[in-house]
C-alpha cells in the first residue's frame, strides 16, 4: 500500500473513530487549550502570508533601512497568535500536546490505545 493512501486511510478512521472514542471516556485535554490553539491556526491561516511578507523584507539587506524598520514596526503591530511558532502540535484524538507523533498526528498513548483495539492498520500488538 502507498504512504499516501495509507495515511488518507488512517486520517478517515481517525475521523470517525474520534467521537467514538471521547464517548468511551479517554482523557481528553482541556476543550479551552484545544479551541485556542485552533483559533491559532485559523489567525495563522489568514495572516501567516503577511508576517512572512514582512519578515522578508526585514531581512533584506539591500532595502534600505527606513522601510526595514518601518516593516519592523508593521510586524509588531500584527497579531502575537499569527506568528507561525505559536502553534501547538496537538493529538487528533485527544488533544495531548506532549508524546506527539507528526506522522500520525496523535499521541504515543492514542496510538496504543488504538493500536489495542485493532483500529490501526498494520500495527500488530507486540509479545515476548
Amino acid at each position: 500500500m502507498k504512504r499516501a493512501s495509507f495515511f488518507a486511510a488512517f486520517s478517515f478512521r481517525l475521523r470517525t473513530l474520534k467521537a467514538a472514542d471521547i464517548e468511551k471516556g479517554i482523557n481528553m485535554a482541556k476543550k479551552s487549550a484545544v479551541e485556542k490553539n485552533n483559533r491559532r491556526m485559523r489567525i495563522v491561516a489568514a495572516k501567516g502570508a503577511r508576517r512572512d511578507a514582512l519578515r522578508s523584507i526585514i531581512r533584506d539587506k539591500s532595502i534600505s533601512m527606513e522601510e526595514r524598520f518601518a516593516a519592523s514596526c508593521k510586524l509588531a503591530q500584527e497579531p502575537r497568535d499569527s506568528a507561525r511558532t505559536r502553534v501547538r502540535n496537538r493529538c487528533l484524538v485527544t488533544g495531548r500536546p506532549r508524546g506527539y507523533y507528526r506522522k500520525l498526528r496523535m499521541s504515543r498513548i492514542a496510538l496504543r490505545d488504538l493500536a489495542s483495539f485493532g483500529q490501526v492498520p498494520g500495527v500488530v500488538k507486540s509479545s515476548w
